[in-house]
């Protein structure tokens, strides 16, 4: 296991734009990606996201780890599978956590 290349912020509505903003111009981060619910800011090696989320009353901090094999790896764990967090779209892995509650995406890492 390794980590990945994503760490997703997620944040409530009411607060995301003064927290993209705060990363683009105080951090002083550069944008990687913007769209439309989601910014994404070189860090480092890694892409941090500030995702919007408008049901969210508090902000979630949401990590990434490769493995060859996520399902043997979630079971290595002995961690939860919440793959009905958010739907996992060409992606082969599991949503899961650790035991504080910190949301990990599980996968495998595509080449190319």
């Amino acid at each position: 296991m390794q980590p990945g290349k994503n760490i997703a912020i997620k944040v409530p509505l009411h607060r995301w734009e003064e927290t993209v903003a705060f990363y683009r111009d105080k951090v002083g981060l550069r944008v990687r990606r913007a769209l439309d619910n989601s910014t994404g800011f070189d860090f480092g090696g890694m892409t941090l996201w500030i995702d919007r989320v408008p049901h969210q009353s508090q902000t979630d901090v949401w990590i990434e780890l490769f493995d060859e094999d996520p399902t043997a790896a979630l079971s290595r764990l002995g961690s939860p599978c919440r793959d009905a967090l958010e739907p996992l779209t060409d992606v082969t892995g599991h949503w899961t956590s650790d035991p504080a509650g910190t949301v990990i995406l599980l996968r495998r890492e595509q080449m190319g």
